[in-house]
């Protein structure tokens, strides 16, 4: 099975450089996308074989989360089941007879950290959530980490040390959340890769430079890990500040 998951940056914005030309050439079972920054009936995208799930934020043009999917789900969860986190589109979870599949735009800690403090308790939330499931059936997460978690996964960590993304805290969340069970399925296959990327910001030219960071992520389940086929960023595909990431699973 392949599954693709790629922070659009606005779905409407990223429809008018190519989306749905991109959607058919990857031909997913799963597409998986974070930051649609839409409503509901601003944007009508079917695809022939999908059905859809939609989580919109309540804030208009603001954060959101959306699946699309050939295989029927036995069930769809929209958020983690707690008020504080729920109104902004961030999860939507499905669950099929082997594994449960979620897309997440994880927040950002944005300029200045203002919002370091809730990051935090959205990650121990976050992952309580992620291990319940885990404890019925293997989960597969896809999406927008928000952070990069090792130096090989940014290309000026030094001077990023304490910027949004890369702090202590939130490398640490990452890595305790790793060692919760999880495999991040691209540094399992390619643990010493450098200079590859999946977000570059829109200033400095930094996607002409390759000064990006990898923020972008397929976790699984430690048990799923013998089933990974494959994992890609595929870089060379436009069309907003991130790239999409694969995962192929047989």
């Amino acid at each position: 099975m392949k599954f693709i998951s790629w922070n659009v940056n606005g779905l409407r914005a990223c429809e008018g450089k190519g989306f749905s030309k991109i959607f058919n050439e990857l031909d997913a079972d799963f597409f998986c996308l974070q930051e649609t920054k839409m409503q509901e009936g601003q944007l009508d995208l079917p695809f022939m074989g999908y059905q859809s799930y939609w989580n919109y934020a309540e804030k208009k043009g603001y954060s959101g989360t959306a699946i699309y999917t050939r295989h029927q789900p036995q069930s769809v969860r929209l958020g983690m089941g707690i008020d504080e986190h729920d109104h902004e589109g961030r999860i939507i979870t499905l669950e099929y007879e082997n594994f449960y599949l979620m897309t997440v735009y994880v927040p950002n800690s944005q300029d200045g950290l203002k919002r370091l403090e809730y990051r935090m308790r959205w990650e121990d939330d976050f992952r309580n959530y992620v291990l319940s499931l885990d404890k019925n059936k293997p989960v597969i997460i896809c999406g927008d980490l928000n952070v990069a978690h090792q130096e090989i996964d940014l290309k000026n960590p030094k001077s990023n040390r304490h910027n949004a993304g890369f702090t202590d805290e939130e490398r640490e969340k990452m890595t305790i959340l790793l060692s919760n069970g999880l495999t991040d399925s691209f540094r399992y296959l390619y643990p010493e890769q450098k200079d590859i990327y999946s977000w570059w910001s829109y200033r400095f030219h930094a996607r002409e430079k390759n000064a990006g960071w990898r923020i972008d992520y397929f976790l699984v389940s430690d048990r799923l890990q013998t089933a990974i086929t494959d994992a890609k960023i595929l870089t060379d595909i436009h069309g907003s500040d991130h790239c999409p990431v694969e995962l192929d699973i047989f």
